[in-house]
Formats: structure tokens, C-alpha cells, sequence
């Protein structure tokens, strides 16, 4: 099997005998070992846990106990997932010695379906921000660019490069205004960011406990909805009978999106993206076109603008009740990019918190009433590809189009839309009702089969 081979091709080679996770999880290994020194993705690797869990899922295979398609397949944890008795830093220096007092509860899932993991990627501290810097931990390295450094998205940045170096078939991140639909736009990846309260939170660092949302990060949607069915905490049997009967979220896959009705940005928000992006997006909606969907234009009640800063604020009002006391201590060893995002929290008053989180309430009815007649929004994930580290703006956000669907607890997938002229990738993204996973994922199947996909970076 090649580096970029997908979760459900991994898991269908070892349904008919033609890999072994032995095989699979050394040369795992042996790319990280040989190439993370440059790209940074992980925080810690656990090799010997790794290999011993692969001898276990092959001596369960060979004896016909093979759990499901989960069994034996690579993955990690981003490093805000609580690992019983392993050190979980947040992304913070401040938290290098913590140890984790249980597993969250996503990877106990992931586990018990025969997950192997192979280590905790690294995160912006806390999860508290977009482009996937780390002043103290280290910054993963694009992988699309091996010359110059530049953004991977965050925060879920080390989760985002692991997938798409090709050091494991998928990855958990968190989402809480963006942290894993960003990074699989920038590294060139699928992530999906499920329905708010959608999969449990328990065992996960919080940033703000109201908008985050832990999701899959993977190479294809196939292997979203495959991961997605893992950490719901469906049984393996039953995901491999979906899988192989095309039922349920798989069912999605192959429906297509003729006769479907999908909105498209306005002038405003079309201004705000740079040309490169834009015409691929406008490519993407023509590709959308020819598949047999209607683009519509589509006006928001409320401007994505608004609905970024309003995410702001919720954000930091939460995370400031979570982190504050820390933020406040000026001898803490913290990310002093992330510091002034939290801190702004201390000012924000209970009953102005209180009023936003009514006002988002009615927000929402407002968003779904306009949105009647259409099957999703269409939008491209960032308003650029990935900018140069040292051109990096640590004051703003690159989360314009992907903190609306985090405000309204829409569901969101991003996967690649194609390359730039400069050869990187740029995302687009599906924004669909809160509770219609299938609806996005189908969109984005659909878009996948037709575009054929943007291949992999070149290590």
C-alpha cells in the first residue's frame, strides 16, 4: 500500500487479505521518522504502542476476528484529546507535564473499533486560532511548500500536515470556529465539522464548551463518513454492513447532486477572496453546474462578517472562563499570539454574553427561513491559499467563511477545490443544515468523483 492510500482502501485490502497492519503501521512509522523532523506534525509519536497494537489487530485478522473496516487502520489524536496516563499538552508549554486522568470519550470509540494509534499531533494553544502557529511548541510545516513556510491552518494544524504527508490515513481535530475545516483547506485534505453537540466533547480540552466540535480529518469523504460512524459510537459491525450495503451515511456517496438547489457567495464576500481562489471556486460551481445542481445566489439575514465576530466573542468570553486565570499569569510560559485572544474575554460583561447567545438563537431561525429551497451553501473555505508564516496578520483571522457555520451549528465539509497557479491547494466548502451530514457529504462526494481530486504534495 502507498503512503496516500485512503482508510476505506486500507480497510477493503485488509478485508480481502492483501495487507497486513504490521506492514502498514512500520512504514507509517518509517515516513514519520524520515520526514517529521522537517514537518513537525506530531508532538509525540508512541512507536512501540504502535507496532504492538498492529501485532495484535494482525493475530486477530489471521483468526478471523476482524472487528470491522476500522480494525487496524493508523490515526491520531490531536493533542487536546485526553490519552489515559499520557502527557496531553493543549498546545501550551504550560501544560507539558499534564498528565490525562482518562481517554475522551471520541477515542475510546476510536480505539475499541481497532484504531491504532500512532501518536498526538500538534495544535495552536488551546485550539485558540486559525493560521496553526505555535510560538512554543513548534509550527508544522505546510507540506505543499517545501521552500518557504507557510500557514497549515489551525488549529488542528498537526492533525491537517499528518494527513496529508501521508503519515496516517486520518486524524481527529476539533472545530470550534474553523480548526479542522482550515487546515484540510490548506494541506489539502477533507475535514468535517459535524452538527454542534453532534459527537461528545468529554476528554477534550475546552476552548469554548458551547461551539466545539471534534470531527475527522481524512483523504477522501468516503473515509469522513467512515471515521464520522467510528467516533458516533456505532457498532464496527454495523458500520461494515453500511459500508458494503452503501446504506446510511455511505448511502450518500454515490446519490449525486442533480436536481439539488446550492447557493452561491455574494458580490460582498466574493471581494474578500483573492483572484486565484476565486476562480477555482467559480470553476467548482460550474463543475456543480454541469453535474445537474442550480447555483443560486445566496444573501445571508446576517453578513458572514457579523457572524465571524460574533463567534469572537463567544470564543474568548469561553475561553476565558476556561483559561483565564492561566492567560492572566504574566510568568506563564504561553503563545503570546494566543494571550491577547483570550484576555479580551475578562471584559465582556454576563449580560452582554447573555444577549448574544439569544440573539444567535434567533440568528439561526433567521439563517434556516432563508435558506428554504436550498440543499447548502457553497462557499470557498479561506479567502486565500496558504499565506507565508512571516506574512501572517496574528490580529485578524482566516476564519471569514468557516466561523458562520460554528455560530449558526450548521455542519460544514471542506475538501479540496483544486490548485493555484503557485501549485497550492485551495478548499471549498459545503455549509448544510444542522443535523444533515448526509446532505454534505453527498454534495461533497459528488464534487470529488467529478473533480478527481488534486493529488499530494511532493516529499
Amino acid at each position: 500500500m502507498d503512503a496516500f492510500t485512503t482508510a476505506t482502501e486500507l480497510a477493503q485490502a485488509y478485508r480481502n487479505g492483501e495487507a497486513r497492519p504490521t506492514q502498514v503501521v512500520d512504514a507509517a512509522l518509517d515516513r514519520i521518522a524520515a520526514l517529521d523532523g522537517k514537518l513537525g506534525a506530531f508532538q509525540v509519536v508512541y512507536a512501540q504502542e504502535a507496532r504492538q497494537a498492529a501485532e495484535g489487530a494482525e493475530l486477530a485478522m489471521r483468526s478471523g476476528h476482524r472487528t470491522g473496516p476500522f480494525h487496524g487502520i493508523p490515526f491520531a489524536l490531536k493533542d487536546i484529546v485526553d490519552l489515559e496516563g499520557r502527557v496531553t499538552t493543549g498546545g501550551s508549554m504550560a501544560f507539558k507535564d499534564r498528565i490525562s486522568p482518562t481517554t475522551a470519550l471520541i477515542g475510546q470509540r476510536l480505539l475499541a473499533a481497532g484504531g491504532i494509534l500512532l501518536g498526538k499531533t500538534r495544535t495552536v494553544e488551546f485550539a485558540m486560532g486559525g493560521w496553526g502557529t505555535n510560538q512554543r511548541m513548534g509550527t508544522p510545516w505546510n507540506p505543499w511548500d517545501l521552500e518557504t513556510a507557510r500557514t497549515p491552518g489551525g488549529s488542528s494544524s498537526g492533525s491537517g500536515v499528518a494527513v496529508a504527508s501521508g503519515f496516517v490515513p486520518c486524524a481527529v481535530g476539533t472545530d470550534t470556529g474553523g480548526s479542522v475545516r482550515l487546515p484540510a483547506a490548506w494541506c489539502g485534505i477533507t475535514g468535517l465539522k459535524v452538527t454542534e453537540g453532534r459527537l461528545p466533547t468529554a476528554g477534550i480540552l475546552p476552548l469554548s464548551h458551547t461551539l466545539d466540535t471534534p470531527g475527522p480529518m481524512v483523504r477522501s469523504v468516503a473515509d469522513a463518513v467512515l471515521m464520522f460512524e467510528v467516533m458516533d459510537g456505532i457498532q464496527s459491525s454495523e458500520i461494515e454492513r453500511r459500508l458494503l450495503a452503501g446504506d446510511g451515511l455511505f448511502g450518500a456517496l454515490g446519490r449525486g447532486v442533480a436536481g439539488l438547489r446550492l447557493g452561491a457567495i455574494g458580490a460582498a464576500d466574493r471581494e474578500l477572496v483573492a483572484p486565484d481562489l476565486l476562480a477555482l471556486y467559480d470553476a467548482a460551481l460550474e463543475r456543480f453546474r454541469g453535474l445537474g445542481a442550480e447555483i443560486v445566489p445566496f444573501t445571508p439575514p446576517l453578513p458572514f462578517a457579523a457572524m465571524k465576530d460574533n463567534v469572537g466573542i463567544i470564543m474568548a468570553a469561553e475561553a476565558y472562563h476556561h483559561h483565564g486565570a492561566l492567560m492572566e499569569d504574566r510568568q506563564a510560559p504561553l503563545d503570546e499570539d494566543v494571550r491577547p485572544r483570550v484576555l479580551p474575554g475578562a471584559a465582556i460583561k454576563a449580560h452582554d454574553y447573555v444577549a448574544m447567545m439569544l440573539r444567535r438563537t434567533q440568528d439561526q431561525a433567521a439563517f434556516a427561513a432563508a435558506m428554504l429551497g436550498l440543499d447548502a451553501v457553497l462557499t470557498p473555505t479561506t479567502e486565500t491559499a496558504a499565506v507565508p508564516l512571516d506574512a501572517v496578520d496574528q490580529s485578524g483571522t482566516p476564519a471569514h467563511f468557516t466561523r458562520p457555520a460554528n455560530y449558526l451549528g450548521m455542519c460544514g465539509l471542506a475538501l479540496p477545490m483544486g490548485l493555484t497557479p503557485d501549485g497550492l491547494p485551495g478548499g471549498l466548502q459545503v455549509m448544510a443544515r444542522a443535523g444533515d451530514e448526509y446532505g454534505a457529504l453527498r454534495i461533497g462526494a459528488a464534487y470529488e468523483a467529478a473533480s478527481g481530486g488534486i493529488g499530494h504534495p511532493a516529499l
